[in-house]
């Protein structure tokens, strides 16, 4: 029973994470900015960061099945 929730929480933290990770990447790609009004480099990082960070928890959480 208590698989469904972490099957679901690791696949959204997957899901967000390869989103926000090919999103980040395309923006830098094409020079557009990640975030307004942010230096380019420290936006680019954190999201990246971020992306990084949620893969890892989904991963975390699938093997936690």
């Amino acid at each position: 029973m208590e698989s469904g929730p972490a099957i679901f929480a690791g696949l959204v933290f997957a899901l967000f994470g390869a989103g926000l990770l090919v999103w980040t990447t395309a923006r830098v790609r094409h020079g557009r900015p990640v975030a307004h009004d942010v230096s380019p480099v420290a936006s680019a990082t954190v999201a990246a960061a971020a992306a990084v960070t949620a893969l890892a928890l989904g991963a975390w959480c699938l093997t936690q099945v």
